[in-house]
């Protein structure tokens, strides 16, 4: 009978977090389709009716302008990381002249618009989060929308163009600023010599690993507009619900920023082969 009734309890919990493990992944899927819908409104809204041109000059300085002195300032030193972390390992292979290619390799690639776009979903995705979110608490939302206008077009819209323009911009200048910094590290502080330094780095790199990274940052840039947006829309009731949709919308751009990362990266790859194939047996 005790045995009965243990194996009742067991069946029973385990019934409890299968239920559980359903429920999160229903309400996983669900986000992704209002998320979904909520950026075909969106798109829907910029190709019906372009947004009003102070909105846009006004998003488009609060994300660009404003953003530039500390993406600037990430960028060079990851790039002065970057030499610092690689320059014993290439000496002991006698390769120092080498590090320019490494460092813009993963600059250009990897370094430069991940890390911008992440420093960039933490400042910009946070602060559009707490703003719409905000705004929801206030009821000035519901305000928009019983005037007749539509809170996308007003609202989300112009954060939407000023993220697609503006991120990719500042991912290149945090690519720049990480190529400088590099090699601001390896010839002033290592001794390298700046001729072949140089000369390695350009042989070593061509224009399509920049096309490489500003592409990413087109998607990367859009996945933060739209799930700082949503997150604002949804935002709870108080200060404390909308402190949770600003770290919400973070979290959320952090992993859509590294998911994203993946995937762009292997249809990258594949585009690039098979437009040379013959860099495949290089």
């Amino acid at each position: 009978m005790a045995d009965s009734s243990a194996t009742s309890r067991r069946l029973s919990g385990l019934a409890d977090a299968v239920e559980a493990v359903g429920v999160r992944v229903l309400d996983a899927v669900e986000t992704v389709g209002a998320m979904a819908i909520f950026f075909a409104q969106t798109l829907r809204w910029l190709f019906a009716r372009w947004p009003r041109r102070p909105l846009v000059v006004a998003s488009l300085h609060q994300i660009g302008v404003k953003s530039l002195p500390v993406v600037a300032l990430t960028g060079a030193f990851i790039g002065m990381v970057l030499a610092v972390q690689a320059y014993y390992q290439f000496r002991t292979f006698g390769m120092e002249t080498r590090l320019g290619v490494m460092i813009n390799l993963s600059m250009y690639r990897e370094l430069g618009p991940v890390l911008a776009a992440t420093m960039l979903a933490g400042r910009i995705g946070s602060a559009i989060a707490a703003e719409l979110g905000a705004m929801k608490v206030t009821e000035q939302i519901d305000a928009l929308e019983s005037m007749g206008a539509s809170p996308v077009q007003h609202l989300v819209a112009p954060r939407f163009l000023a993220c697609l323009a503006m991120i990719p911009l500042l991912t290149i200048a945090a690519i720049a600023m990480g190529v400088v910094g590099g090699a601001f590290y390896c010839i002033w502080v290592f001794d390298v010599d700046p001729y072949f330094y140089f000369q390695n780095s350009r042989e070593g790199t061509s224009a399509w690993d920049i096309a490489y990274g500003v592409i990413k940052s087109f998607f990367f840039g859009a996945a933060i507009a739209i799930i700082s947006c949503y997150r604002g829309f949804r935002s709870g009731a108080g200060a404390d619900g909308v402190g949770r949709a600003a770290t919400v919308a973070f979290v959320q751009s952090f992993v859509v920023i590294l998911v994203l990362d993946l995937f762009l990266s292997i249809a990258l790859d594949r585009v690039y082969y098979l437009v040379w194939p013959s860099e495949a047996s290089v």
